[in-house]
């Protein structure tokens, strides 16, 4: 479900009409322009998605004469559409306004020409229907890498986020990331509102990490390329010594590559993490070095 209070605040409208129905049922991120249906073209109507009026439309039915336009959205406004965005900072007609607030339809103007606004709107509709899940860990941005750490809690993933930190790589989120798949390849991590740049470190409590260290330590947001889990070296788990083989984990059905690392005292964990970071990148460009490592000795 979409709110559309929400809706407004998110793309910055200007709400001209309001309505009891506060919140749609989309079921797809496209938009519709009514252009068609203003020539009386009804066969294929997409109700249902919000209707945006851009300068075309709005210059076909300011060229009717009142009860030419009057009749034109009555028929338009027949069917039960959620909102309609006014874009350019266009007056709309009286009537148009008149006929929204008897059928409960919000409409709302936007400052932005008609392109902008359509490709900032399907971008945050995807963002809202996308599917959701919400994990236990902490996801950083390393050297352009999205890297998730998991692992049980109490197992030191903030400490060696706070390292990664002032090594001067970004937090996106702690303890709580809220994973959404964009598409069928792709996912998106970020921080609800309300933990947003705040950490916890056992003894210390929680500190906000762009307070402390500027703007420049933290995201918004960040795709998940990597997962490690930081696991005890008690753990009966095996562990890949060479890196030959590739394990990866799904999450909403798509595949992250995933690598174990055992804790120990003494280990530099922010520095495995920049390693691993790096070699995902060389990997993805075509070069593995335990690969190179065993053709070596098959020549």
């Amino acid at each position: 479900m979409i709110n559309a209070r929400e809706f407004q605040e998110d793309l910055k409208l200007e709400c001209l009409v309001s309505s009891t129905k506060d919140t749609w049922d989309f079921r797809t991120p496209d938009l519709n322009r009514p252009g068609m249906q203003f020539c009386g073209f009804y066969e294929y109507f997409a109700f249902e998605r919000p209707q945006v009026i851009g300068k075309v439309e709005m210059s076909y039915l300011e060229k009717k004469s009142p009860s030419e336009r009057r009749q034109i959205l009555e028929k338009y406004f027949s069917y039960n559409i959620p909102c309609i965005i006014i874009c350019r900072n266009m007056d709309p007609p009286s009537e148009l306004l008149e006929l929204a607030e008897v059928h409960q339809v919000f409409v709302f103007r936007s400052p932005n020409v008609t392109s902008k606004f359509t490709v900032s709107a399907i971008h945050y509709l995807n963002r809202c229907l996308a599917p959701h899940i919400v994990k236990h860990g902490v996801l950083l941005d390393v050297y352009g890498v999205g890297v998730l750490l998991t692992g049980k809690s109490g197992v030191g993933k903030s400490e060696a986020a706070l390292e990664l930190i002032k090594r001067g790589h970004q937090l996106v989120a702690d303890d709580v990331v809220d994973i959404c798949r964009i598409s069928e390849d792709r996912l998106i991590g970020t921080c609800p509102a309300r933990i947003r740049h705040l950490m916890e470190i056992r003894g210390i409590g929680v500190i906000d990490v762009q307070a402390m260290f500027g703007i420049g330590a933290v995201s918004f947001s960040k795709s998940i390329d990597l997962i490690m889990e930081l696991v005890s070296t008690e753990s009966d788990e095996p562990l890949d010594r060479i890196g030959l083989e590739d394990h990866s984990v799904e999450i909403l059905g798509v595949p992250v590559p995933c690598q174990s690392i055992p804790i120990k005292p003494g280990r530099n964990l922010a520095i495995i993490v920049e390693v691993a970071s790096r070699n995902l990148s060389l990997k993805k460009a075509g070069f593995n070095a335990a690969r190179e490592l065993i053709s070596v000795f098959q020549e």
